[in-house]
């Protein structure tokens, strides 16, 4: 088996005026991650008050601010990307294919694809 790298960061450079040391004065990448940390825990809520939405208005209009939620979440991720402030981890290759192996034989689980070839046409209801 093949060795995974030693955590291999995806990151953009940090901006040459920020210091190496922080003090604990705010600056703009903790008022951005704020904001993002904000988002991210209004996406997650909004998502859950779409699901125990019973009116149907009430429903598309949570739905419309969720994905405005989102869209803001992912600029304010792609500014702090570009401005060097979030990192990711490259994850190795085995640990790819193993996730797409394990949820590739979840395939068969589903409802509109099961293991009878049945399709979204053909398939039994839930209820």
């Amino acid at each position: 088996m093949q060795q995974p790298p030693n955590n291999q960061k995806i990151a953009n450079p940090k901006p040459p005026a920020e210091p190496q040391v922080k003090g604990p004065q705010l600056n703009d990448r903790d008022r951005v991650n704020d904001v993002l940390a904000t988002e991210k825990y209004l996406c997650h809520n909004y998502t859950i008050m779409a699901i125990e939405a019973s009116h149907d208005r009430l429903h598309q209009d949570v739905l419309a601010i969720l994905n405005e939620t989102h869209q803001c979440q992912r600029r304010l991720f792609n500014l702090m990307f570009e401005k060097g402030w979030y990192k990711l981890e490259a994850a190795p290759a085995y640990e790819v294919q193993n996730a797409y192996q394990q949820f590739s034989g979840y395939r068969t689980q589903f409802p509109l694809h099961g293991a009878g070839g049945e399709t979204a046409q053909t398939a039994t209801p839930w209820m």
